[in-house]
């Protein structure tokens, strides 16, 4: 259903919209982590390491194409909120012809690249094949995720998080049984993990094709509205591209601090990649505030109600330190249980090894609240340049970091990488926030002076 963000209490609208997200994103997440769980019980610790090993190519392909595509939904949910229906069709148009090209660059640089971005991370050679198996597959997969990503994207952007909710929910079904089945019954090992994983996704992009077809005529295409527009293309991916970028200097940063890790041998990477999977899903509810932000500041600077997001800003950080405090906690104390679902033999080094990410991570959640709240609301009125800033303060921080102190005291130098660069990242975001608000203000002042002086 079409919802409007500009009307009612900020934190209400947001954390009800948020909520199909936040279940969206846990089944996203379950819909990943089925992945390690059924290859770590069915093909063992190896084959987990292996995807843990190659792991982040794919999620730094998969962040980056959701900043991407992103990126072209914040000016369909503009639109929507100025009530611009012509151009939420326009925008639509041109959001598929730019991941359709995106798409293939994608593509390219999987088939020419993968090998040479596996050796540059140290993927240990006994892992090598099947690292390369997994990600390959999933790279080619990649068109039909980025298809999947602007269309539930575009969903949003019109203020329905439901619809895109029940698709991932049958999506994630999917993927654990296309996943057991082909491990399991049909033999086809890491490989076959992949190709589930692609089968789901495809019913994921092909549902939401027949949603949009039957359902949303406002973001269903007629040929007069499929007219291109240079001024209308480079207005999308003025934000496209930054959103990307800045997603992809965060993943460049996670690669380095996995091939850090690979260097650490086999027990390492099985207890951080268990550690991580773990966070992820963890933190999914500071995540899915921050993706709601997004749509609500978009929809609002639509409408041109600055008051409105700076209210949403100060209630979500808010109520997002709260958030942090009890995941942090529960992180703290359930995390050694999280981490055994991953290892079948219970291999004590490498829960420990997990353990000792998660108790030195959670406390310091309240940090991914300011950047994923204050930079998707930043994003969201379509500022790009602070937000670019914030990651390339947290890739540098983190690099530095990572290759300093695993040199001094081991792996553990690793995991102090990550909520240093948080702490970084969150400081900047929130700066430029401050700095973009009284601009804002400044312009509408002197818009209303003008308006004054004029009468």
């Amino acid at each position: 259903m079409i919802k409007d963000l500009t009307k009612g209490s900020p934190l209400k609208l947001i954390s009800w919209f948020a909520l199909p997200i936040l279940l969206g994103n846990l089944f996203q997440q379950l819909f990943h982590i089925s992945d390690f769980l059924i290859v770590g019980r069915l093909l063992g610790v190896k084959a987990l390491a292996a995807l843990g090993a190659s792991a982040p190519i794919f999620f730094m392909f998969l962040i980056v194409a959701f900043g991407f595509t992103g990126g072209l939904t914040v000016i369909t949910a503009q639109r929507f909120g100025a009530k611009d229906v012509k151009g939420v069709k326009s925008s639509f148009f041109h959001s598929l012809l730019a991941s359709t090209i995106f798409s293939v660059i994608i593509s390219f640089c999987v088939i020419f690249f993968l090998k040479d971005i596996l050796l540059i991370m140290n993927v240990p050679q006994e892992l090598m094949d099947d690292a390369y198996k997994f990600t390959f597959v999933l790279g080619l997969a990649m068109s039909i995720i980025i298809l999947y990503n602007l269309l539930s994207g575009a969903i949003r952007a019109l203020g329905d998080s439901k619809t895109p909710l029940y698709f991932l929910i049958g999506s994630s079904v999917l993927n654990i049984a296309f996943n057991f089945i082909f491990i399991k019954y049909f033999d086809w090992g890491v490989q076959g993990s992949a190709l589930g994983t692609l089968c789901s996704v495809s019913f994921s992009a092909l549902a939401c094709i027949l949603f949009i077809y039957t359902k949303y005529p406002i973001l269903k295409l007629k040929l007069t509205d499929c007219c291109y527009s240079n001024k209308i293309m480079k207005e999308h991916l003025r934000i496209a591209i930054p959103m990307a970028l800045q997603f992809s200097i965060l993943s460049v940063g996670i690669l380095v601090v996995q091939s850090l890790c690979n260097s650490f041998g086999t027990e390492v990477i099985a207890g951080f990649t268990a550690a991580m999977r773990i966070e992820q899903i963890s933190t999914q509810p500071l995540f899915a505030l921050g993706i709601a932000f997004a749509t609500y500041s978009a929809q609002n600077f639509g409408a041109v109600l600055i008051k409105r997001i700076r209210q949403g800003v100060r209630q979500c950080l808010l109520a997002g330190l709260v958030l942090s405090i009890v995941i942090g906690l529960t992180v703290r104390f359930f995390g050694v249980d999280m981490i055994s679902l991953f290892i079948e033999n219970k291999d004590i080094n490498i829960i420990i090894i997990g353990q000792k990410y998660l108790l030195l991570s959670s406390f310091f959640y309240f940090f991914l609240v300011c950047i994923f709240i204050v930079r998707n609301a930043i994003q969201g009125m379509g500022k790009t340049f602070v937000p670019v800033l914030s990651s390339c303060i947290e890739l540098v921080v983190r690099i530095i970091i990572a290759i300093y102190l695993s040199k001094k005291i081991g792996y553990i130098g690793l995991f102090w990488s990550g909520p240093i660069a948080w702490m970084l990242g969150a400081l900047t975001v929130v700066v430029g926030y401050f700095v973009i608000i009284a601009g804002l203000d400044a312009k509408f002042l002197r818009k209303a002076y003008l308006l004054r002086k004029t009468y």
